[in-house]
């Protein structure tokens, strides 16, 4: 090699490095645009199986049916602010509201009720763990705080929602011109097998986010039916937060099942523990153990095997190392992170025993 050939080949690594930095830069420096971005390619997909349908069968004009399936989105996005939103409002006025110092008072009792219930079983929570120390370095300012910030983030959701629905438009609308371009871009030699895994990838995602966005109305639903029942106090805001925590796989529902027990308790102080409080928490356990276990055995696999193509067992796995190396994060995004993985994989290395025995089923 000569010192020429050394000298471009550290100027190329420099411009490399270079670029990549200006990248990570400009994406932390415009997160709330790649955050619409994302949000907009998430739409888009969801969209397009409705724009097509328009297209195909009732026999609309592309900007038509682009048109008139946002529309439709943003219909459902309004009904859905006019329906629950000003609950959400109230409540969250009430719990801004709320005495503090009492809500901390009613902790306090709810640990001495549960360690008054368990001495009565012969077992001493008090050896086990000191239920003073916990009382005392918990913080219930944080639920007040939540719920302020939710709606200062309710009042500034009406740009992000004009942005996302912008770019959905022209991705959904421009679509062959934008693929057009990508097309021109791509190196003759491979060409078709990119086009081929954008298709792939483009219809396991649009029919596993729809099919998630079906798994959490179903998930409030029951929630909240599980809550009435049993009459339980702000069901409907309960349920919501149960069914957003349920997008974290695996972690998220039992979270939800411990929020749903210390409110419910908290907001029982005032009739008896043994008699009342324990058992309306536990028979509302129960309720939301069924809803769990629905969602195991008919949703999810229905939702993650099939329209990601992938073993119960593999989607488990991969949710637990996206969780262990990325954090609740990883977990959220690892199911659609891996199916196009796998989609890349049988397109480029089809030969591959390990990626041959993962995708067998694509």
């Amino acid at each position: 090699m000569t010192t020429r050939e050394f000298s471009n080949g550290i100027l190329r690594t420099l411009f490399i490095l270079f670029g990549i930095s200006a990248v990570l830069y400009l994406v932390y420096a415009l997160f709330s645009l790649v955050i619409y971005i994302v949000i907009a390619i998430i739409l888009a997909l969801m969209a397009n199986p409705i724009v097509r349908f328009l297209n195909t069968r009732l026999k609309f004009k592309n900007t038509l049916a682009v048109t008139t399936t946002l529309i439709l989105f943003l219909l459902l996005v309004t009904g859905i602010v006019l329906l629950f939103v000003p609950l959400i409002i109230k409540q969250g006025e009430n719990l801004s509201l709320l005495d503090i110092r009492s809500l901390e008072m009613n902790y306090n009792l709810l640990i001495e009720n549960i360690s008054s219930f368990l001495s009565s079983y012969n077992i001493d929570l008090k050896s086990i763990l000191n239920p003073a120390q916990y009382a005392s370095s918990f913080n219930f300012n944080f639920i007040s705080k939540i719920f302020n910030n939710i709606l200062g983030i309710l009042g500034n959701l009406g740009m992000g929602l004009f942005s996302v629905l912008f770019i959905s438009f022209f991705l959904l609308k421009e679509k062959h011109t934008i693929f057009n371009g990508f097309k021109s871009v791509l190196p003759d030699n491979q060409e078709e097998k990119v086009l081929i895994s954008i298709q792939k990838i483009r219809d396991l995602l649009s029919r596993y986010f729809l099919g998630l966005l079906l798994q959490l109305f179903i998930i409030l639903v029951l929630y909240l039916i599980v809550f009435l029942i049993f009459g339980v106090e702000n069901a409907f805001i309960i349920a919501l937060l149960c069914a957003i925590l349920n997008i974290i796989p695996y972690v998220g529902p039992l979270l939800g099942m411990i929020v749903a027990s210390v409110l419910i308790m908290l907001s029982g102080m005032q009739a008896d523990f043994v008699s009342e409080t324990l058992p309306k928490t536990l028979y509302v356990l129960i309720g939301l153990t069924i809803v769990q276990l629905i969602d195991n055995n008919v949703n999810q696999p229905l939702i993650f095997s099939k329209s990601t193509k992938s073993h119960p067992l593999e989607i488990f796995l991969v949710i637990l190392a996206a969780g262990i190396l990325l954090g609740i994060t990883g977990m959220i995004i690892a199911i659609p992170v891996y199916t196009c993985l796998k989609v890349i994989g049988k397109e480029f290395l089809p030969e591959n025993r390990i990626i041959k025995a993962l995708t067998k089923k694509m």
